[in-house]
């Protein structure tokens, strides 16, 4: 309790993210509560709750920062080269960060808002970002497609590689063990760019 006057309102924030990332990255989401988190900070469990609405409030601020440290993974990747190579490394730097941050990663799938809660636009925006990311990089395979029908390939081969990563990070399916998720992602981008490819192909010939 005696730390309290050494803190600023947004270093007690920063400290409670912090504790609560460490906590979640040793022992996942189970092995958080508001009481551990306030032990770890010497602070008071009230406490949490003066810098977050609630323990839903500050797994989302996690989670934001987590998809915030994905965009910047993949935005990292070159551009050099075919764009199928650029896909398929997109596709793959998402594998390897998940994989990478397992137990944090499992907030994405295992954290639940309540039904009388909406996701934040923040949020929304944040994975959108992530889509648009992917969508730019399968502009080039198919110039011909519209705006939405290249918004939905982007999405459904995100949604396919964010499957097997989360699959593969959770281990939640034995036969799907890390080491053999990287040649499924390749069979998966490869096929779909194949089937874009080949469709579009199919309306100009």
């Amino acid at each position: 309790m005696g730390r309290r006057s050494l803190h600023t309102a947004e270093e007690l924030r920063e400290l409670i993210i912090t504790a609560s990332t460490n906590l979640i990255r040793e022992a996942g989401l189970e092995g958080l509560s508001a009481r551990e988190i306030a032990r770890r900070i010497n602070y008071s469990p009230g406490t949490l709750y003066n810098s977050f609405e609630n323990l839903d409030d500050l797994l989302l601020t996690i989670e934001g920062r987590l998809l915030d440290e994905l965009l910047a993974a993949l935005s990292a990747v070159p551009w050099g080269g075919p764009p199928a190579d650029r896909v398929q490394k997109l596709a793959n730097c998402y594998l390897t960060f998940a994989v990478s941050n397992a137990k944090l990663w499992s907030l994405i799938s295992e954290h639940h808002l309540p039904a009388s809660r909406g996701v934040p636009e923040s949020y929304r925006r944040k994975l959108e970002a992530l889509v648009e990311t992917i969508e730019s990089a399968l502009q080039p395979l198919v110039p011909d497609r519209s705006p939405d029908a290249a918004k939905r390939s982007a999405r459904a081969l995100w949604a396919s590689v964010h499957g097997i990563a989360s699959l593969s990070a959770t281990d939640k399916l034995s036969i799907l063990a890390p080491e053999e998720a990287g040649a499924i992602v390749d069979d998966l981008v490869l096929t779909y760019l194949n089937g874009l490819q080949s469709r579009a192909l199919g309306r100009t010939g």
